[in-house]
């Protein structure tokens, strides 16, 4: 899918230069409220838009989407303070948000859909660099994890249903697999265990052992020692910390890294702390597809979307994973219209993700939102953004 852009204002910025185009911070549109200021990482200005066609029935003269900050901070807003009228992506934990919304100031709703947190697994190494100075190089395989009985055994050291249970509650469930809804393309193949004893007799089958008793196992010279990053944001420390201290056991050194998200989610090219450069051995965030079609999220796993320098680090296969089988299996579901043999491609494409532990999924995450008593007109969907009617939103 794509979007149709204004020739006048784009044609000059089609390419390399895409990000550099005035008109991505004040978009043009057709909704019903339009883009007065954008500071990136801060605020998005919006006010009426007077072409909407029905402009004079909207429920705001201007609305303030405020970025930054944490998603506690954002929950306590709407929740307990009144502060704010509306806050999302709540990855809080749920005792806490219970806590909140006892302030009677706003109510939390929720829906599973496509979205999933997991660890993704460098397959490049982070640690060597090009004479142009580009880590996580393709041309630099992975010095452990290009092994497919290490991933595994990464797989196997991290308690799934710990985390689901202890830090998501009703706002997550566990799982294995990358393609988590809608049901039909939910793999019944896949499956997830949490057994650090199997994990340990996996890595001294490769060759992975303590040989100076250190703690750390090692290979050939090369320590397995780890960065493992991701945003900041309470929860997700505390998930770092519990597979943290599973991979100690098993004799892997992890040094935990937490990135401001204005910065890990910024897709700048010229910083080096993005998803896209990712500058570590394993990272975590969410994702998934925001529509019931899964072909363009499954797309990101091709060999065409690996982000790397010489495309100015577009692209969403963060892994640099590359199978043409899976690629395959990619082209045939844009082509074939029978919807049951559909599924059973992409079913095949997760199967390949999971079963080669390529990506470790952790936790199907619901959307999670705050609401103010005040705000009318709000409908939670999985297939969109969450202002997909906002149109419809009033303030009592």
């Amino acid at each position: 899918g794509g979007m149709i852009l204004p020739r006048h204002l784009y044609e000059k910025y089609n390419g390399e230069n895409a990000r550099q185009a005035p008109n991505n911070l004040i978009a043009v549109g057709t909704g019903p409220y339009k883009v007065v200021d954008f500071k990136p990482g801060d605020v998005v200005v919006y006010e009426p838009n007077n072409y909407f066609r029905e402009a004079d029935k909207l429920g705001f003269k201007r609305i303030e989407l405020k970025g930054g900050g944490d998603a506690t901070s954002a929950a306590r807003a709407v929740l307990e303070t009144g502060d704010a009228d509306y806050a999302y992506n709540l990855q809080v934990e749920v005792p806490v948000l219970k806590q909140l919304e006892a302030g009677g100031q706003g109510k939390v709703q929720s829906v599973l859909g496509g979205y999933s947190e997991r660890i993704l697994i460098n397959l490049t190494d982070p640690n060597q660099a090009t004479t142009e100075g580009e880590r996580s190089s393709l041309k630099f395989p992975h010095p452990f994890f290009q092994e497919a009985k290490v991933r595994e055994a990464f797989s196997l050291a991290v308690d799934r249903d710990t985390i689901a249970q202890q830090l998501y509650g009703i706002t997550g469930k566990a799982t294995a697999n990358v393609l988590v809804s809608p049901s039909q393309y939910n793999s019944p193949n896949t499956q997830y265990e949490f057994n650090l004893d199997k994990a340990s007799k996996l890595l001294d089958e490769t060759g992975w052992q303590d040989s100076n008793n250190n703690g750390i196992r090692d290979k050939d010279g090369v320590e397995m020692q780890i960065v493992f990053q991701t945003s900041v944001n309470p929860l997700r420390q505390k998930t770092q910390e519990i597979i943290k201290q599973s991979l100690q056991k098993i004799g892997v050194g992890v040094e935990l890294k937490s990135i401001d998200a204005s910065v890990f989610f910024s897709s700048d090219p010229s910083n080096n702390d993005t998803v896209e450069h990712f500058y570590a051995d394993l990272q975590m965030f969410t994702s998934g597809n925001l529509n019931p079609d899964p072909t363009t999220y499954m797309n990101n796993y091709t060999c065409d979307n690996i982000p790397q320098k010489s495309n100015n680090w577009a692209g969403d296969n963060y892994s640099r994973y590359c199978n043409p089988e899976y690629d395959k299996l990619w082209q045939e579901s844009t082509q074939e219209l029978d919807p049951n043999k559909r599924e059973k491609l992409f079913i095949q494409m997760n199967d390949i993700l999971v079963n080669n532990f390529i990506i470790i999924s952790l936790v199907h995450r619901a959307k999670v939102t705050g609401i103010s008593r005040r705000l009318e007109g709000f409908e939670l969907t999985p297939w969109d953004f969450n202002t997909w009617n906002i149109k419809d939103w009033k303030k009592s």
